[in-house]
C-alpha cells in the first residue's frame, strides 16, 4: 500500500465529513433525542431500590476540580465527530448498532439496577456551570457511566478511522487525549465514581471490538461459505 501523501488524509477525511452531512446531522440529533427521553425517564422514575456506589481509594485520590466540566460537556462534540466521519452505507450501519447496543444494555442496567453517587460536601453554587448540570442530570444512572462508555467506544472507533485514512500519529494523540480528558473528568467533577468508570470503559470497549473485529470476520466467514468450491 502506498504511504499517504501528506495531504492525502485530509482530503478523505474533508470528504468523509461532507458526504450526506445533512442525513447524518439528522440522524445523530434525533438518536440522541430518543436517548435522552428514556435516559431521563429512568433517572426520573426508578423502578427499584436506588444502590450508593461505593468508593475506592482511587476516588479520594481525584482532587474535585470545577473546570473538569469542559470536558465533560465536550463529549458531545467528541462523541459526533465519529459518526460525521462514517460513510452512510456499511460503516454507518455497524456504528449506529454499536452505539444502540450501548444504551439498552447501559439503560436496562439502569432500569434493574439504578444506582447513585454518594453526595459529596459540596456547595455547588459556588460554580455556576456545575450548578446547572447538577440541576438537570443528577447523579443517578451512575454505574455503568455511559459518559464513559460512549467516549471509550468513540476513541477506539476514531483511531480505526484514522488509521484507514492514514492520518498522522499527533492526530492519534489528540483522539487519546480527548477520551481520557473526558473519562476523566466524570470523576473530577463527581458524576461518578471510578467504579462507575470502569465499568462503562468495559461496554464501550467491549462492544467497539466486537463491532469492528469479531462482526467483520464473522461476516467473511459467512460470505467465503456461501462461495461454491
Amino acid at each position: 500500500m502506498a504511504t499517504p501523501t501528506p495531504t492525502c488524509w485530509q482530503h478523505e477525511l474533508w470528504n468523509r465529513l461532507r458526504t450526506r452531512w445533512l442525513l447524518k446531522f439528522m440522524g445523530v440529533s434525533i438518536a440522541i433525542t430518543v436517548f435522552m427521553c428514556v435516559y431521563f425517564a429512568l433517572l426520573r422514575h426508578p423502578q427499584f431500590a436506588v444502590t450508593v456506589m461505593p468508593l475506592v481509594a482511587l476516588d479520594r485520590l481525584i482532587p474535585f476540580t470545577p473546570w473538569a466540566v469542559v470536558p465533560y460537556a465536550s463529549l458531545w462534540l467528541y462523541i459526533g465527530l465519529v459518526p460525521g466521519l462514517l460513510y452512510p452505507r456499511g460503516e454507518m450501519v455497524r456504528y449506529g448498532l454499536a452505539a444502540l447496543v450501548v444504551a439498552v444494555i447501559g439503560c436496562g442496567v439502569f432500569f434493574f439496577f439504578p444506582t447513585v453517587v454518594p453526595v459529596p460536601p459540596i456547595d455547588w453554587a459556588r460554580w455556576p456551570m456545575l450548578a446547572a448540570l447538577k440541576s438537570t442530570d443528577a447523579a443517578g444512572n451512575a454505574c455503568p457511566s455511559l459518559h464513559v462508555a460512549y467516549s471509550v467506544l468513540s476513541v477506539i472507533w476514531m483511531g480505526w478511522l484514522l488509521r484507514r485514512v492514514g492520518a498522522p500519529r499527533w492526530l492519534h494523540g489528540i483522539n487519546i487525549v480527548w477520551c481520557l480528558l473526558i473519562v476523566w473528568s466524570t470523576v473530577a467533577i463527581r458524576q461518578h465514581v471510578v467504579l462507575d468508570v470502569e465499568a462503562g470503559a468495559l461496554l464501550g470497549g467491549a462492544v467497539a471490538l466486537i463491532a469492528l473485529v469479531a462482526w467483520p470476520a464473522w461476516s467473511r466467514r459467512r460470505v467465503a461459505r456461501r462461495v461454491p468450491c
